[in-house]
C-alpha cells in the first residue's frame, strides 16, 4: 500500500447531512481547517444512517430511530445532535383539515426519514386518536395535495412548504417539534452523532478529536450565526433573516434533557419500531487523563 493511500485510509470516514439544519455543525470545520483531517461523505440522513450501520462510515449522524435500532454497535457523542425544544420549523404536517379529522384519510409521507415519520404517526395516533391511510411519495406539496388530505415533510422541503407553499394554498401547518413539546414537555432529538464501537476501540484518540472539532464548529457557527445565515442565503431559496431564525430555533445539544426526550420516544415507540422500550443509550466517555 502506498503512503498516500495509507494516509487516506487513516483519516476518519465521517458523514455529513446535506440539509440546512446541519450547516452550523459543519460550517466551522472549514473555518478551523479540520475538514482537511476528515474524509467527508455527504448524503441524506437515511443513506448516512445506513452507511454507518453497515460500517462504510466510522463516525456520523444517524437518525434517532436507526440509532436506537443499532444501539449495541454504536456509541453516541454527547452534547451534539439535531433537535428542538419546542418548534423545529422543518418537520411539519401540512393539512387541508384539522388533524383530529384525519382518521382513514390519505396522508402522504414526503420523506423516508423514519424518525420524523414515526413521530408524526405517534402524535396522530396517540394525541389525536386517528389512523390515517399512509403512503410514501416525493416531497412536492402541490402534487401531494392532489391526492392527500395531509402531508408529512422534513428538512428544506418542509421549510419551503410551511413558509411559501402552504400559506399560498390555504393549508394548515403543524410543527412536529412543538406538538411533541406540548404533549410530553420534553425536547425532541431527530438525529444524534455516533461512532461505531469497533472504530472507537481501534482509534479512541481520533474519535475524541473529531468530537471536539464538531463541538468547536458548532460553537463558532452559533457565535457567528448571522454570517452563517448570510452565506447560506446566497445559494438557498430563503433570506438570511429567516435562516438565522431557523438556526437559532434548532437545538444542537445532547444533554440530560435531550436524552430524556430520546428515552421517552423509545418508550412510546420501541415495541412497534424495532427496538426495546428501555433501550440503553451509551454515550462517549471523556478521554482518560
Amino acid at each position: 500500500m502506498d503512503k498516500a493511500t495509507d494516509e487516506q485510509r487513516s483519516r476518519p470516514r465521517v458523514g455529513h447531512i446535506q440539509f440546512l439544519n446541519c450547516l452550523p455543525l459543519y460550517w466551522g470545520l472549514a473555518r478551523t481547517g479540520t475538514l482537511l483531517d476528515l474524509e467527508l461523505t455527504k448524503d441524506t440522513p437515511e443513506k448516512l444512517s445506513e452507511r454507518l450501520v453497515r460500517g462504510d462510515l466510522d463516525i456520523g449522524p444517524v437518525t434517532l430511530v436507526e440509532y436506537l435500532r443499532n444501539a449495541d454497535d454504536l456509541v453516541a457523542l454527547p452534547d451534539i445532535a439535531v433537535g428542538c425544544d419546542g418548534p423545529v420549523m422543518s418537520c411539519v404536517i401540512v393539512s387541508q383539515r384539522p388533524l383530529e379529522e384525519l382518521d382513514g384519510a390519505r396522508v402522504a409521507l414526503g420523506s423516508t426519514s423514519r424518525t420524523s415519520v414515526r413521530l408524526a404517526q405517534l402524535l396522530l395516533a396517540e394525541r389525536y386518536g386517528v389512523a390515517p391511510d399512509y403512503y410514501t411519495c416525493p416531497p412536492d406539496l402541490g402534487l401531494m395535495m392532489q391526492e392527500a388530505d395531509a402531508a408529512v415533510l422534513i428538512g428544506d422541503a418542509a421549510l419551503r412548504a410551511s413558509l411559501h407553499d402552504a400559506p399560498r394554498l390555504g393549508l394548515q401547518v403543524h410543527d412536529l417539534g412543538l406538538m411533541w413539546k406540548e404533549w410530553t414537555g420534553l425536547p425532541f432529538v431527530f438525529a444524534v452523532w455516533a461512532v461505531r464501537k469497533d472504530y472507537l476501540a481501534r482509534e479512541p484518540e481520533t474519535v475524541h478529536e473529531v468530537h471536539r472539532a464538531f463541538l468547536s464548529s458548532r460553537d463558532l457557527s452559533l457565535e457567528e450565526v448571522a454570517k452563517v445565515a448570510e452565506q447560506a442565503a446566497r445559494w438557498e431559496a430563503f433570506d438570511a433573516e429567516l435562516l438565522e431564525r431557523y438556526f437559532r430555533t434548532l437545538d444542537f445539544r445532547f444533554g440530560p434533557e435531550q436524552l430524556a426526550g430520546a428515552r421517552e420516544f423509545a418508550r412510546r415507540t420501541g415495541p412497534t419500531t424495532g427496538f426495546p422500550a428501555d433501550v440503553r443509550v451509551e454515550l462517549l466517555r471523556p478521554p482518560r487523563g
